[in-house]
């Protein structure tokens, strides 16, 4: 089966989330399972410079792309890094040689929907170029969500058949590329489709709309948040058109890619371990107290939390639980950058609490993998998850989950008290009472050795694999009849 993804992140190569985790890890599960896979991404200066791409790469041809009432050009870089596993990056300076995918950190880039009409359209024309012919072409968030209809549109303007079927992923419903109408021009798309019963939302254009009205098929990341995106709490307003198509929608649980994320073979880890053997564990946790300044023989209970800082991850819900850290003798480490706000209040605890919080304002992935390994706890009171990643990291590295009942979270933790046999974490609502209540059971947990033992040894049990997640694509793909 030929099989397209397109993105606009992709691990290791550039990430600002779990976005990148799983294109990546989903590409190479579906090349081993011997499918002819082609990644598009957009050619940022960091992916061109990346020490795994640069040897490898190679320019394959020049683009001219029509974008509203002039022409754009633009370059394709190719590189294989595995076996059956193409990707093409999609070039052009203007756009995309700059420090970071989408804004500066303080606000999004202005031009972001000239960057990604241009994108979304190099991408149809390498298509159409090379005569790709796909079986599946398979969009994810925002940045694709206007190929569905550029495909269909290239198709019967040069009478051609680039891809047997199109899919959308909505990743986080929350971001949905909202630009002014008048940018549309630039898709040369008919104009009948800035009406309601196209891309327009609220007198702009929305890209994430046009993925969800206009693709064969639509997914999301988990079977829970499926459901919620259909709801006002939970569908930013684009509810009614998400329930428009729920026949055509799945919610499909993400995998983790246990190549990166095994503490068994974790290169990046002082020492490895497994559920049979938890002695590397107990170095990665005097190492993790270590670098964050505690003494390393420490012996109570120790919080973990790694995220980017925004209220979505209900990092605002932690700062409001200060008196339990000031209380309780216990140590949190928070690695994480985001919300000027929410990183000032961060800094503010672990200044004012040198002795217990540890906040580190740095993206680092060989820190992130110490806190889940070192951690006894892994504290992720987020306010809504697609899926979320780090609660299966957890309980894969032997730290026990603090989550919301939302989303992902639901699908991937069972909470100890609802279900005492088969509990893996602990469950609580989205509120500064919820993760209170959360944090007192995880010190009851804790007293008691053995039954966090056992609900550690479940945790570190489950499969969450991209083998088996692939498994689920495949029947996917298969029922579209690819």
């Amino acid at each position: 089966m030929k099989i397209v993804h397109v993105a606009s992140e992709m691990f290791p190569y550039v990430k600002t989330g779990g976005l990148a985790d799983v294109v990546g890890s989903l590409a190479r599960a579906l090349a081993r399972k011997n499918h002819e896979v082609t990644v598009f991404l957009p050619g940022y200066r960091s992916v061109l410079e990346h020490p795994e791409v640069e040897p490898l790469l190679r320019r394959t041809r020049r683009l001219r792309i029509e974008m509203g009432d002039m022409f754009m050009t633009g370059d394709v870089r190719v590189f294989s890094p595995a076996p059956n596993l193409t990707v093409h990056l999609i070039c052009r300076e203007e756009f995309f040689d700059r420090k970071a995918p989408y804004g500066n950190g303080e606000r999004d880039y202005e031009d972001n929907h000239h960057r990604f009409i241009f994108f979304c359209k190099a991408v149809v024309e390498v298509m159409r170029l090379t005569n790709l012919d796909a079986d599946v072409v398979h969009g994810h968030d925002w940045q694709t969500g206007l190929l569905p209809l550029l495909l269909r549109a290239t198709e019967q303007r040069h009478r051609v058949n680039l891809a047997m079927h199109t899919v959308h992923t909505i990743h986080n419903l929350a971001f949905q590329g909202l630009f002014p109408m008048k940018s549309f021009y630039r898709t040369n798309l008919p104009t009948e489709l800035m009406g309601i019963d196209g891309v327009e939302y609220y007198g702009q254009a929305s890209m994430m709309k046009a993925g969800i009205l206009f693709a064969d098929r639509i997914t999301t990341v988990s079977p829970q948040y499926a459901e919620e995106i259909q709801t006002s709490d939970y569908g930013c307003g684009l509810d009614g058109v998400v329930q428009l198509r729920a026949d055509d929608l799945l919610g499909i649980l993400n995998g983790i890619d246990t190549d990166t994320w095994n503490p068994a073979t974790d290169a990046l880890l002082p020492g490895n371990f497994s559920a049979a053997d938890l002695g590397g564990r107990k170095l990665c946790r005097s190492e993790l107290l270590k670098k964050a300044g505690f003494d390393p023989r420490f012996s109570g209970p120790v919080f973990g939390m790694v995220c980017r800082l925004t209220e979505q991850k209900g990092v605002q819900l932690l700062l409001a639980n200060r008196a339990f850290f000031e209380r309780e003798n216990v140590r949190l480490i928070v690695l994480g950058s985001g919300d000027g706000l929410l990183e000032e209040g961060m800094q503010e605890l672990a200044d004012a609490l040198p002795d217990k919080v540890y906040f580190r304002k740095v993206l680092d992935e060989k820190f992130s993998h110490l806190v889940e390994a070192g951690s006894d706890f892994f504290v992720m009171p987020s306010l809504f998850e697609p899926c979320g990643l780090n609660q299966m990291y957890s309980q894969a590295y032997g730290a026990v989950p603090i989550v919301t009942r939302v989303g992902g979270l639901i699908d991937t933790v069972t909470d100890i008290d609802d279900e005492p046999a088969d509990g893996t974490g602990i469950l609580i609502e989205p509120t500064a009472a919820g993760l209170a209540g959360g944090l007192e059971r995880a010190l009851d947990l804790r007293m008691d050795r053995a039954a966090y033992d056992a609900v550690q040894q479940r945790g570190m049990g489950r499969d969450f694999s991209w083998e088996k997640a692939a498994e689920v694509y495949d029947a996917f793909y298969e029922e579209l009849g690819a």
